[in-house]
């Protein structure tokens, strides 16, 4: 296949782990299906993928289509402790990503590669304007659920009430989903939320969804069907998930991993099936030193082997102090256990020594494992997460609810870690959790299949882009001849 043939799309991502990696899985598949893809972040957290991932300029080729890799300026040097600071950095990156991204577009149609779609995800949703200003169609990649996604909608367009600070204990009823407590929404949309501004940034997604032609979602119709129907007569809802599941196993090992990850599977091949315990919070997530202790001393106790993620704070938030294992920790887990900074996440959850995952329950880490056939101990932090924990254990039931929101303040015991870790791992409640993780697992690889729900619904998607991209091209030649002619 010819590079310059081939339709164009632009892949935009906040630059985050968690944002970067559905993105990026997308961008795969979209080339797979025979489209040229160009994946862009910032520059900064660039080096970083090409530092832990090999990353290169190199355009690759994947299916019938390719792959590269473009990353956009946000007029900071690598290293800005500001970045953390989103109400700060965010106006910062919708002004110089816009300038930045304006000149990238425009070089590829000089090079006779028109942008026929440009697709971002939430945290940057000037992309969406920016496509409007240059006459492309956009889509928006929601890296979140779709029950979480119409907890916002309807937030945002005020259809149902929400908890406030005149009525805290609202339960929320929202249309074909279970009632909600105030510990069970999307926390930054609790008045009491730790982190108001993310509520704000989210929103701003809200404002321009009728602009882009579809909103792509990382989730299957299989696991949230009814609630996936409804949405999607109010908006251009399209589910292609689970995206890590649906790639060929050679893509897999182009990343976006921000860490490099630690040699985890040759540890795991000398273990028992489904007798390790995997701990990870994510790449955001940290969790108190003394939470630390206490689930230390959990897996000191309870006997169970185990492989813990103990991520070091990131490079721009040096207030963040290293975690401290208790003294002997090593010592009292020679051979049953593995400390380590950064795991291959979908690698580690489909080794059939996992017994269990005590997970934050962001909604990569949720899809993955329930994708994966593991059980789950429900360990979340904020935002979608305390909502994910409780569809994974009485919606989905595949999980054990541990620990609580943040907002709560509360520090979960080594007792009651070992009970929740021993419970999800041994006797008759482990196995119910494990068959019904097998059921989903099943159904999220019926949806990826050649011909499944979120197959098909890709391909619909891939056509449509090829439908558009010769409006694109018209426009791009129109500006090209009236500028000619200027000349």
């Amino acid at each position: 296949m010819v590079l310059e043939n081939l339709v164009h799309v632009l892949l935009v991502s906040f630059p985050g782990q968690g944002h970067v990696n559905p993105l990026l899985r997308l961008g795969k598949r979209l080339a797979e299906k025979g489209l040229l893809v160009t994946f862009s972040t910032t520059i900064a957290f660039g080096l970083d993928i090409k530092k832990a991932s090999g990353v290169t300029d190199e355009t690759i080729p994947i299916g019938n289509g390719f792959l590269r890799f473009k990353f956009f300026d946000d007029g900071w040097a690598e290293v800005e402790p500001k970045r953390t600071d989103l109400p700060v950095y965010l106006p910062q990156l919708d002004s110089a990503g816009r300038k930045s991204l304006t000149k990238m577009i425009n070089e590829f149609a000089e090079e006779k590669k028109p942008v026929a779609c440009i697709i971002n995800n939430p945290f940057i949703p000037w992309a969406v304007d920016l496509a409007v200003e240059l006459g492309i169609p956009s889509a928006v990649l929601w890296v979140q659920s779709c029950a979480v996604f119409t907890a916002y909608y309807h937030y945002f367009h005020k259809l149902v009430t929400f908890p406030s600070e005149t009525d805290p204990d609202v339960v929320v009823h929202l249309p074909t989903l279970p009632p909600l407590k105030n510990n069970e929404i999307p926390d930054f949309l609790n008045p009491r939320s730790l982190y108001p501004v993310l509520k704000m940034i989210i929103l701003e997604q809200f404002k321009n969804l009728s602009d882009p032609f579809c909103i792509l979602m990382d989730t299957f119709e299989e696991l949230e069907q009814e609630n996936i129907r409804y949405m999607s007569k109010l908006l251009p809802i399209k589910a292609v998930g689970p995206l890590f599941k649906s790639l060929k196993p050679q893509n897999k090992a182009i990343r976006g991993d921000h860490l490099k990850a630690d040699d985890c599977i040759g540890w795991l091949n000398s273990q028992s099936k489904s007798s390790v315990v995997y701990i990870s919070f994510g790449t955001v997530v940290y969790i108190p030193q003394e939470q630390v202790e206490e689930i230390a001393h959990a897996l000191m106790n309870s006997e169970l082997s185990f492989l813990w993620v103990l991520k070091p704070p990131h490079k721009d938030f040096s207030f963040l102090k290293k975690h401290i294992l208790p003294e002997g920790f090593a010592e009292k887990t020679a051979g049953r256990g593995k400390v380590v900074q950064f795991s291959p996440q979908e690698e580690v959850l489909s080794h059939p020594s996992v017994a269990c995952f005590v997970t934050h329950c962001g909604w990569n880490s949720t899809v993955e494992t329930l994708t994966s056939g593991v059980p789950v101990v429900t360990f979340p932090a904020w935002g979608d997460q305390v909502t994910n924990a409780k569809f994974l254990v009485d919606v989905y039931g595949v999980g054990i609810q541990l620990g609580h929101s943040q907002l709560e303040n509360k520090i979960a015991c080594r007792e009651e870690v070992k009970k929740c870790l021993l419970e999800a791992t041994v006797g008759r409640k482990a196995e119910q959790l494990r068959e019904n993780a097998l059921k989903w697992k099943k159904a999220a690889e019926g949806a990826v299949a050649e011909g499944g729900s979120s197959d098909q619904n890709l391909q619909w998607f891939v056509d449509e882009i090829k439908r558009k991209s010769g409006a694109v091209v018209n426009v791009v030649n129109g500006v090209s001849n009236h500028v000619d002619h200027l000349a």
